[in-house]
């Protein structure tokens, strides 16, 4: 099997150093260089040959979503843009729709199992994930054109028997139970059904499947399918004897130790209808400024020596990098006119203490308005607070403002009055919604 080198990943773009060969690489191909500058690149198996393999373009590579959301959210864009940067250095992306495999559940690195859903439920969520896809990566029949398929083709009419004879004699349990993602589930006695357990095994064939159909030579994903991943290229090889690679992206953290894509109202959808543009542009404004250079690299087109530059900027005009990060990447997303419909509310917002027009919008009926509803219901519809006993926290804690004025009482009862025009929720200093009466 090809050579495993692996990357010692040092954030901040300092290093690109690789151990197994004991030599520092400089890829040659474009892909592999840029990646590696802007710091996408933590591990590969067999580096050199890969490279030149792409140094002739065209190469075909895919990475699996499987559809377990109506929307992909923040925590899927570094390898989004993964994918966009292979396109755009001329070779083929695959979107690899997880139809067969999200029926089982990946347990990487979960506590528990993931719940069942039915086919109508998961095609409805391929239909929102691919959205978001149209919006990075160009589909359609030319050499560098991405295409989508969904895994359910090959895995839906597989026989049980026959998979076990021809496909499941070469997987040890021994090794399997090795692998992080499951050792991990067992080190803390939680329970991981044989379901669960067959997941890597799907995986491998995929990768095995899309080699043998559209001859698909790379896999990429998240450091924490490297297992998955090593298990496709020792599969392909097995079975149809092909020499296949494997890519992975670091697991990112923010430079606070929070997991990259969350926040205090939850996840950070991808998709408008489930996250508004601004609400999308806010969350980019308010990254660390320890996190603003790296996260230009990732997320952004800009170039790398621009990134450095506006990643190094401190005081107040580190805010000013803020604002290009957030317009920089809800562009890519939403459009330059959302982009800057976001920064106009933002700056409505928190400059002139305005409403803004872009804010999130609740509705309560002309009925609950006329009748009153509670300050804490509120806070709770217009998504700033969990549950009531977070709001009365939040009013508790001095964090809550009705119209820019503090909420000092949690018993309190908005009227009809009040509501007769947009009123201004605000859970801190940068979170902020209207509710208004339709």
């Amino acid at each position: 099997m090809s050579l495993f080198l692996r990357r010692s990943i040092l954030y901040g773009g300092q290093a690109d150093k690789w151990t197994g060969n004991a030599m520092t690489y400089h890829p040659k191909s474009d892909f592999l260089r840029i990646i590696t500058e802007r710091g996408f690149l933590a591990d590969c198996t067999d580096l050199h040959s890969l490279d030149e393999k792409l140094l002739a373009g065209g190469v075909p590579a895919y990475i699996g979503y499987d559809a377990t959301a109506a929307s992909l959210h923040v925590g899927h864009l570094l390898n989004i843009m993964l994918l966009r940067w292979f396109q755009k250095t001329g070779n083929k992306p695959i979107t690899l729709m997880g139809g067969g495999t999200t029926k089982v559940g990946d347990p990487s690195f979960r506590s528990d199992e993931r719940p069942l859903l039915g086919p109508e439920e998961i095609d409805a969520n391929i239909a929102g994930m691919q959205k978001v896809f149209d919006r990075y990566l160009a589909y359609g029949d030319g050499p560098s054109d991405a295409i989508m398929r969904n895994n359910a083709e090959w895995l839906d009419g597989l026989n049980y028997l026959e998979f076990l004879r021809d496909i499941g004699r070469h997987f040890s349990v021994n090794r399997m139970l090795s692998f992080e993602s499951v050792k991990s589930r067992l080190d803390r006695e939680q329970s991981l059904s044989f379901l669960e357990f067959n997941y890597m095994i799907l995986q491998a064939y995929d990768f095995m499947e899309l080699n043998r159909r559209y001859d698909c030579l790379l896999q990429m994903g998240g450091s924490d399918q490297w297992g998955n991943i090593v298990n496709g290229i020792d599969l392909t090889r097995r079975v149809i004897d092909n020499e296949v690679y494997g890519l992975t992206t670091p697991l990112l953290t923010t430079s606070d130790g929070r997991k990259m894509g969350k926040s205090q109202g939850g996840a950070i959808w991808l998709n408008g209808d489930m996250l508004s543009p601004y609400e999308f542009w806010q969350f980019w404004r308010n990254t660390t400024d320890a996190d603003v250079g790296r996260f230009l690299k990732l997320y952004t087109e800009l170039p790398v020596d621009e990134c450095d530059r506006l990643g190094a900027l401190a005081g107040s005009e580190i805010n000013d990098a803020k604002i290009i990060l957030a317009n920089e990447v809800t562009t890519l997303l939403h459009g330059a006119d959302a982009a800057r419909a976001a920064e106009a509310t933002a700056r409505e917002v928190f400059e002139k203490g305005g409403a803004g027009d872009d804010l999130p919008t609740t509705s309560v009926t002309a009925e609950e308005a006329a009748a009153g509803i509670s300050v804490v219901q509120l806070f709770v519809r217009a998504g700033l607070a969990k549950s009531g006993k977070e709001a009365k926290r939040l009013i508790a804690e001095g964090g809550a403002k009705l119209d820019d004025a503090p909420v000092t009482d949690a018993g309190l009862v908005v009227s009809g009055a009040a509501l007769s025009e947009p009123v201004k929720l605000s859970a801190g200093k940068k979170r902020h919604a209207l509710v208004k009466i339709g």
